[in-house]
């Protein structure tokens, strides 16, 4: 029998349009968890050019990649400046109580 292998799976091979980055940081925002969160904003940041994106922030890549690995801490100051960059910014709502 042969032995299929498995590779990871990347969502930054599925990161096409501004819609579809909606939807992933809406996904990891509801599930709250924030290694999540990192590794889609991380993502999101390679789907668009690591580089670019670290040039515009004022950072290096290798630092920009190490912010948002897993065990990153990215200030709120770099997410802010990277949803600026990405074209979007964040909005406030009230839960809707269950």
């Amino acid at each position: 029998m042969e032995m299929e292998t498995v590779s990871n799976w990347d969502p930054a091979e599925f990161i096409d349009t501004k819609e579809d980055v909606i939807a992933h940081l809406e996904v990891a925002l509801e599930d709250g968890d924030t290694k999540y969160l990192l590794k889609i904003m991380d993502a999101i940041a390679r789907s668009e050019g690591m580089s670019q994106i670290a040039r515009e922030l004022g950072v290096t890549r290798e630092g920009l990649y190490k912010s948002l690995s897993q065990d990153g801490n990215p200030s709120f100051e770099t997410v802010i400046k990277l949803l600026d960059i990405l074209g979007f910014h964040l909005k406030i709502e009230q839960k809707v109580s269950a």
